[in-house]
């Protein structure tokens, strides 16, 4: 009998995760994972709840406890503080600083779930880990090995936020809720009676949890204001809270009255200056090209492949033409151009539902010119 740790997190994916498993006769146990210390990490502004900062995160674990005695398994407590502080945190906080946006599940999953956790899981005699990933494993189109599918509900499918993970890890991972979807997770849940059949999915920052965003990046990315620039005349519309808060395409939290509506196109962290363009003029959101570099490549796929790509976790899956240039970098070309492809943010590229790989954007292209130095030099 193989035995399994489960990432329960006490909320219903999790939990359910951990059911299936059980009743497909995996010997499972259950982990709480503590990564995030709010007084340690000077976690003050932004957070909801000031009098308490860490409650939502003892009420997960007190969640986590109650499906594990409803499930009748054992529930492990273990702490990743420092590894989460070193290995997402601070390259997050990094990635701020040079004026991208990085994306912290997918950061969580590469250096907590799927190498803290796994590790831990290994050093204890498991065979395998699960999360409550709404994903699939599969094979490979190109070869034998192991591969992640994307999963049947293509609501919630999260293969986007595992394109990090190490490749030779698949082979020990399961995601136990690939072939169903969430209401059959709740409709199981209500059957189970547990407490959390109804619990509100997390939208908050990757084991952090909710927070004011530009609040909570405050506490270690002070606040500098400065001139909002329109990129097609030059003018003055208004003024930025911190170049380092905004992301590109961003339309919400602008605060430039006048006609609008108003989208960020770029910035410059060096002249604290940041860049916006109108309706009327989206061209300047728009790439036909982009380089990615830091590439997890998860299957044998040839250096020249007509396939599709997200570029942001709800977008639509988009046509692409890849050339790899290097082991660890490729080049997407899509004539159609696509709207706010931004530096910092991960691109994922797929065959049908298999996930090829991902890499960090590092530039991006109009008509063979880098846009973002387009933007700077018209503004």
């Amino acid at each position: 009998m193989k035995k399994v740790l489960v990432g329960l997190s006490g909320g219903v994916d999790s939990a359910i995760a951990a059911y299936l498993l059980k009743q497909q006769g995996y010997d499972v146990t259950c982990a709480f994972m503590r990564n995030w210390d709010s007084l340690t990490n000077d976690d003050i502004n932004g957070n909801p709840d000031l009098a308490n900062p860490v409650c939502s995160q003892e009420v997960d674990w007190a969640d986590a406890e109650s499906v594990a005695k409803r499930l009748n398994l054992p529930l492990l407590r273990v702490d990743f503080i420092q590894e989460y502080w070193n290995d997402v945190f601070t390259t997050f906080l990094k990635e701020y600083e040079k004026g991208r946006t990085p994306n912290p599940d997918i950061l969580c999953n590469r250096y907590i779930k799927f190498d803290s956790f796994f590790d831990f899981a290994n050093s204890h005699g498991f065979d395998t880990v699960a999360t409550g990933h709404y994903a699939k494993m599969g094979t490979d189109t190109f070869s034998s090995k192991s591969a992640i599918l994307k999963a049947d509900d293509r609501n919630k499918d999260q293969s986007y936020f595992l394109c990090q993970v190490k490749r030779p890890r698949l082979d020990h991972i399961l995601f136990p809720l690939g072939t169903i979807d969430k209401p059959e997770v709740r409709r199981i849940a209500e059957e189970l009676n547990l407490s959390i059949a109804h619990k509100k999915d997390s939208t908050g920052i990757c084991f952090i949890g909710e927070r004011r965003f530009r609040e909570f990046l405050s506490n270690y990315l002070p606040m500098k204001p400065g001139k909002i620039i329109s990129v097609v005349d030059g003018s003055v519309l208004g003024e930025h809270q911190g170049v380092l808060y905004y992301t590109i395409g961003q339309r919400k939290g602008l605060d430039i009255g006048g006609t609008g509506p108003y989208f960020c196109v770029g910035k410059d962290i060096y002249k604290n200056e940041l860049y916006v363009t109108d309706s009327d003029h989206p061209e300047w959101l728009i790439s036909d090209a982009c380089r990615v570099e830091q590439v997890n490549v998860l299957a044998d796929f040839p250096d020249e492949l007509d396939c599709m790509a997200k570029f942001r976790y709800r977008q639509p899956d988009c046509p692409v033409h890849l050339s790899r240039t290097s082991d660890s970098t490729v080049t997407l070309t899509y004539p159609q151009g696509i709207r706010s492809v931004t530096p910092g943010q991960e691109a994922v590229f797929y065959l049908g539902d298999e996930m090829l790989g991902g890499g960090v954007i590092e530039t991006v292209e109009q008509n063979g010119m880098d846009l973002m130095q387009k933007i700077r030099e018209k503004a």
